[in-house]
């Protein structure tokens, strides 16, 4: 629950992707394992997290303290991941919010377990002819482990 602030930063060269000056830009938030044998089954632990919170998300955006986010949404089925339309020409904080542990994850629930490492990853679109967001421009991702 506490909010965790990614700076997003246009970090082009002079003269690289001129078609996206003065354009917005879509960055996809996503709340995933880090580990590559739970990668594997991210969608039963994902539904096992949901049947025992329901109605919780894993990840949002604190939108009061976030600055320059457009749009931002949050599917209601994908409860790991955030979107917003953004300027890359302007200063832009999201605030995130993980409102899950990495405790939460691991299989022996007895105290003192290790917890799985998570990973933020971010995915940055441009816009194509057709109007929808599908052209990648970016990707960038982090690991964490949350705890209370």
């Amino acid at each position: 629950g506490q909010s965790y602030e990614i700076r997003m930063l246009d970090n082009r060269k002079l003269g690289e992707l001129p078609e996206i000056n003065g354009k917005l830009v879509k960055s996809i938030f996503r709340v995933v394992f880090h580990d590559r044998r739970l990668q594997y089954t991210e969608h039963q632990q994902l539904e096992g997290w949901r049947w025992n919170r329901p109605g919780d998300r894993i990840l949002d955006i604190d939108i009061p303290m976030s600055v320059g986010i457009i749009d931002p949404r949050a599917n209601p089925t994908q409860l790991n991941t955030v979107e917003f339309l953004w300027d890359p020409a302007k200063r832009t904080s999201v605030f995130i919010q993980v409102h899950c542990i990495s405790t939460e994850f691991t299989l022996r629930k007895h105290g003192g377990e290790k917890g799985v490492p998570f990973r933020v990853q971010i995915d940055t679109f441009r816009e194509s002819d057709s109007g929808d967001y599908t052209e990648h421009l970016h990707s960038a991702s982090c690991q964490i482990k949350v705890f209370k």
